[in-house]
């Protein structure tokens, strides 16, 4: 599933892409992406608009075109942005197709359509959209980070994976963030102390900041996420094999050994 990083890369994509270019034509090869608009309000809305530069907010991607309409673009499990030409021959997943001036098309790409596209008339509308979500992971201080965390009851792991809580962290970042402090996933998250917390912080950041220089949560061998999917994994750092269990319906993956718990 995308996570923040991934998202990020997405912003890049639409940014290098279609930014400060007008939009000449949408082509709708799917509505079932589209979420409380019909193709034919989309085109009228975009049609002969101009790109300004996106935004994102977690795990959301905004396409704004300057005073007029906002594109907000979430991707699920499968969604991409892929930047081509109008005579790219399209593929089967391609829902919708955006043609703007100078010859590029953005194309947003996904097979199981599990989220999509939505249209917001303004910035009203974009802060609805957005109300349910925490502080970007990326973007949030030390001072929120803590306070968000210390509020929360549940398991460590649920909390970072929360929106409401916190926007952007996935399952695998989550379990990557969780190692690097040396945390146990299923540690209440209120349980946490000053210090565990501003670990957690400090390792969030320099986790995000790689993963998003990679755009995706890399599978290195000096990871977690290069590990967690062999047949037998054992952690990078000692060599410990590892556990799985499931958190929230999600599959997580720890060592014993470096997170014994919290301080």
């Amino acid at each position: 599933m995308p996570e923040l990083p991934d998202v990020e890369g997405f912003r890049k994509v639409l940014e290098s892409c279609v930014k400060g270019r007008t939009v000449e034509r949408v082509d709708v090869r799917d509505a079932g992406v589209l979420h409380g608009i019909s193709a034919r309000r989309l085109r009228e809305a975009l049609e002969g608009r101009r790109f300004a530069a996106p935004e994102r907010h977690g795990k959301w991607l905004l396409a704004r075109t300057g005073d007029g309409p906002t594109l907000m673009l979430h991707f699920g499990m499968t969604g991409r942005l892929v930047c081509g030409s109008p005579e790219d021959a399209a593929e089967a997943h391609d829902r919708v197709l955006f043609t703007v001036s100078g010859g590029r098309q953005l194309r947003y790409r996904d097979q199981r359509k599990l989220q999509g596209l939505w249209l917001a008339y303004d910035d009203r509308d974009v802060a609805r959209r957005l109300e349910r979500q925490g502080p970007d992971a990326l973007a949030v201080g030390p001072e929120e980070f803590e306070a968000a965390l210390s509020s929360r009851r549940g398991h460590i792991k649920t909390a970072l994976t929360d929106q409401s809580v916190l926007a952007g962290l996935g399952n695998l970042l989550a379990d990557e963030v969780l190692w690097r402090a040396g945390l146990r996933p299923d540690v209440r998250a209120q349980d946490l102390t000053g210090a565990d917390r501003r670990r957690l912080y400090t390792h969030m950041r320099r986790t995000l900041r790689s993963a998003v220089t990679a755009g995706c949560v890399p599978p290195r061998d000096s990871w977690l996420t290069g590990h967690r999917d062999a047949p037998d994994p054992t952690c990078p750092r000692c060599g410990t094999h590892l556990r799985r269990t499931r958190l929230a319906g999600r599959g997580t993956v720890w060592c014993p050994q470096c997170q014994p718990g919290a301080s």
